[in-house]
């Protein structure tokens, strides 16, 4: 049957028709806009391993060399069971974090986390003869005002630190800042995290760390609620709620 354009019904198929062409635009740009997010977080995540792991990516495909050298677990906090086969890049531990069904309260909270997932991503790191060169596991705590995200990478012996990134925070600009600075992390390379006795003790060392203090590194002035909150992570997260199994599983299977 014919209508005039003019009419209710032409003016009404007009509308749903623009509707739905709308909503189909909108879905696909979201989709593409999606899509687009998860790679920029995948690629933020792989150069900050291979920052953490001490990799040398400048001016280099950084993607190819994450392909090649790093292997990605999932790892069971409570048990260090390790799962090869799930989706580590996407998987998502702020969420898993906050979900009642894959997390849990901390019994000692020293990191002031909340709460924490049950399973955690981890990174090993192969030279290009295929040795393992490093370990990179995440921390996070709080600081003065915010929560501080970074990597930490061990070396083989899964004690020393090769190297740390901090990529994100809220600290106070001007004073937090020296988490970002070259000069500060590369003091972390060759410290420990245990003492002789298997105890993590890591620490940030108000008015500086003695030359012979393998387990300390420099305060920085004006910074010690900071400061204190990066020991607090570290301690928390290489501890027994954190990768304490997971690397005596490691050295176990080292030998």
């Amino acid at each position: 049957m014919a209508f005039k354009k003019d009419s209710f019904v032409g003016t009404m198929i007009f509308t749903v028709t623009l509707c739905l062409l709308c909503s189909f635009m909108i879905t696909g740009t979201a989709e593409l806009l999606k899509e687009r997010k998860l790679v920029k977080k995948r690629d933020e995540l792989k150069r900050n391993v291979l920052i953490a792991a001490d990799v040398d990516i400048a001016d280099k495909d950084f993607r190819a060399i994450f392909d090649k050298n790093v292997k990605p677990t999932l790892v069971t906090l409570d048990t260090g069971e390790e799962d090869t086969e799930a989706n580590v890049l996407d998987f998502d531990e702020r969420m898993a974090s906050i979900n009642p069904e894959t997390s849990r309260k901390p019994k000692k909270d020293t990191a002031k986390i909340k709460s924490r997932a049950d399973q955690a991503r981890v990174f090993k790191v192969f030279d290009d003869n295929g040795k393992l060169a490093s370990v990179v596991v995440p921390i996070y705590g709080k600081g003065l005002w915010s929560m501080i995200y970074g990597y930490i990478a061990v070396q083989p012996d899964f004690n020393t630190i090769e190297n740390v990134v901090f990529y994100e925070h809220g600290e106070t600009p001007g004073i937090g800042d020296f988490l970002n600075d070259p000069d500060w992390t590369g003091k972390w390379h060759g410290k420990q995290i245990y003492n002789a006795k298997g105890k993590v003790s890591f620490k940030v060392v108000k008015g500086g760390a003695k030359a012979d203090d393998v387990n300390g590194v420099d305060a920085v002035s004006g910074a010690t609620m900071t400061g204190r909150g990066v020991q607090r992570s570290v301690q928390f997260w290489f501890g027994a709620e954190g990768f304490e199994m997971f690397f005596n599983k490691l050295k176990a299977s080292e030998g």
